[in-house]
């Protein structure tokens, strides 16, 4: 459903990851976001353009800020925000070393 196959290492990990702990929706959201297409929750090709035309890193930092910032939006931030920000910077890093790769 995040078309993971699709997506340019690195980039796959932070989608999947997401899409595991958030849900496919809102993983893809995040990811449409990120580069600036129709927030539609669907992985197609526009989106799969899109992200085709954006450096790997920067995109990972991207969906990466988009993530951290709506966990931070959450009224539970302050409860889980310790864990759910480290687990971010772990997949933040896991991804940018994968997209060097």
């Amino acid at each position: 459903r995040v078309k993971g196959d699709d997506l340019p290492a690195g980039v796959n990990y932070c989608v999947f990851d997401a899409a595991v702990n958030s849900g496919t929706g809102r993983a893809a959201k995040w990811l449409q976001e990120a580069v600036g297409a129709v927030a539609d929750g669907a992985i197609g090709p526009n989106t799969l353009a899109k992200v085709a035309a954006h450096d790997a890193d920067s995109l990972v930092n991207a969906y990466c800020d988009i993530r951290l910032n709506f966990l931070k939006s959450l009224k539970t931030f302050d409860t889980f925000g310790k864990g759910w920000t480290r687990r971010v910077d772990g997949v933040r890093q896991a991804a940018l070393d994968a997209s060097r790769a």
